[in-house]
Formats: C-alpha cells, structure tokens, sequence
C-alpha cells in the first residue's frame, strides 16, 4: 500500500488512498485501491522512477473495461489522464499523434464525421487508445493494429522510447512490443483514407452490438478469446452456448443470456465471483471439447 505523502513532491500527480473503485470498472465490481492519477509525460517520468526506487509494482487502469479488479488489491493503480483538446478534431488529418488517455468512442465519432476508411474496427469497443493498443482490440470488422503506425512508451526508469509499428508488432489480441513494466503513452495513427459508406457501417455495426450483446448491462466485453476446433475458428460466445451455459450464476455475476461471452454483473459481484464462473466455463470447455479458451479479460 503507499503512504500518504509518497508522491506528494511530484507536480501533476494526484494520490487517492484505499479509493472506492467500482466505477472504474465496466464490470463495476467491488473493489478498492490506491489510485495514482497522473497528468503529463513528466510526471508519469517521476511516479515511474519512485515507483522503482521504491521497489513498488502497479497495474495501469484505463476504463477498466477489460480487466477485472480485485475487491482490495496490494498494488496500486496508475492511470494516465493526459489533457486532450477535442477541438483538435475538427478537421481530417492524414496522421495523428493521441494521447493515450483518449477514449475510443470519441475517436469513433470522429471517423463517422470525416468517414475515416479503417477506424470502424473499433466501432463499440470500451476503451481507451492505449488499453486497446495493448490488446489489440478489435470488432468482425478488424483490429486496432492495422491503423497504428507508432507507439510511445516509458519504462520503469522514467525512459521514454517508441516503436516504429511493422507487420510483426501485433497478434490475435495482443501486442508484441510493450515490455514488462512499460507504459503506453502516446500513439500515432493511420487512417485508409475516406470512404463515404464508413459513416453507415459504424451506425449498422453499432445497432447489431446492441442487438446481439448485452451493452446496457455491467460487463467486461469478452471475457475469452476465441478459439479453433478442428481447424476451424471457434467462437467462445457460441460453445458457451452450445453447451447450455447461458444464465449460469455463481454469487452475483452470471453468463449472459443475450451472448455466451458476456458475463453480466447483476448483484454486486466481486472479483472472486467472476473468477469462480470463469473457472466453471473454463473446465466444462474443456471437458464437452477439448478447447482451452484463453481469457481475454486480464484478471491478474
């Protein structure tokens, strides 16, 4: 746990202790924490440094959309909240440079606005520019990676470095370039051009989201990945389905009865529960098909 003066020298920092942090998870699980907040690539040098001077570990949070808290967690949260002028959307660019920070539904509304070619593929997805980087998140309509051309990061030194993005950095939702104990905290973005129809897309793909998954309810988004069964691609969502898991409750979280990939909390639940379904989904994949479903929610 930190102490309450730890980062106090630091400009730009901010420290809530024991912080109640359920509304920093999509999931909204119960779950409490040291916060670190900082605000600017200098004080995320400085917090960085102390943090290993101090021999202190931490967990980035961004929305906490793919990733599930603990109800009291012995490492503190760091959350990069850069300041971002969204008036610096209001005209196309060829190439943009982004705090990490931002959120992909106000990148979304840009593309609808400016019929940005490539950027549906984040249509829906709850995150922010760096946690979706990070995992390479991704729709039926492709992955955040193939519109990323550079990513800044900052190791535990308080060292800045970036990566020129090339057709190795990503994977089936994970990235191959971010090192343990580095930081994303800028990011350089393509587009493909415009294309008057992404407009449509964005508003078709967004309507089918909230028809075929539970958008209104407390959830993580996909809790696995998907998979292959006998060659062929296998989507978690459907053998959850397959198998009659749908409605499955333990304590206050249950598997959604709209999508099998879905977990819904609906009364409270905790980490705990969560991981317990988690465990119970895993085991009978395993059992009916011999499939190991990696999660795709971080639960560490």
């Amino acid at each position: 746990m930190l102490k309450d003066n730890l980062l106090k020298d630091i400009e730009g920092v901010e420290v809530e202790l024991n912080k109640d942090l359920s509304k920093f998870s999509t999931m909204r699980l119960k779950a409490y924490g040291d916060l670190i907040t900082v605000g600017s690539v200098e004080s995320l040098s400085s917090v960085l440094k102390k943090l290993k001077e101090l021999k202190i570990e931490f967990i980035v949070l961004g929305m906490g959309a793919n990733q599930l808290l603990k109800r009291e967690s012995s490492l503190p949260y760091l959350m990069i909240k850069f300041p971002f002028d969204k008036n610096s959307l209001n005209e196309k660019k060829e190439i943009y440079t982004l705090p990490a920070s931002v959120r992909l539904s106000v990148l979304t509304s840009h593309a609808s606005k400016f019929a940005l070619k490539g950027w549906e593929v984040f249509t829906g997805v709850p995150a922010t520019l760096g946690g979706a980087i990070f995992m390479n998140a991704g729709t039926g309509l492709g992955e955040i990676g193939e519109l990323v051309t550079k990513v800044w990061l900052m190791n535990s030194n308080g060292e800045s470095r970036f990566v020129e993005i090339n057709k190795d950095s990503f994977s089936y939702r994970k990235n191959n370039f971010v090192e343990a104990g580095e930081v994303i905290y800028q990011v350089e973005m393509k587009h493909f051009g415009e294309d008057s129809e992404v407009t449509e897309v964005i508003r078709k793909y967004l309507g089918r989201r909230n028809a075929t998954q539970p958008m209104k309810e407390k959830t993580c988004g996909c809790v696995f990945k998907n998979s292959n069964f006998d060659g062929l691609p296998c989507p978690a969502g459907k053998f959850v389905d397959i198998i009659g898991l749908k409605g499955l409750q333990v304590g206050g979280i249950r598997i959604s009865d709209i999508h099998g990939n879905f977990m819904e909390n609906c009364d409270d639940a905790t980490y705990d529960d969560v991981v317990a379904l988690i465990n119970i989904v895993q085991r009978e994949m395993k059992l009916q098909f011999g499939v190991d479903f990696e999660l795709e929610v971080k639960a560490k």
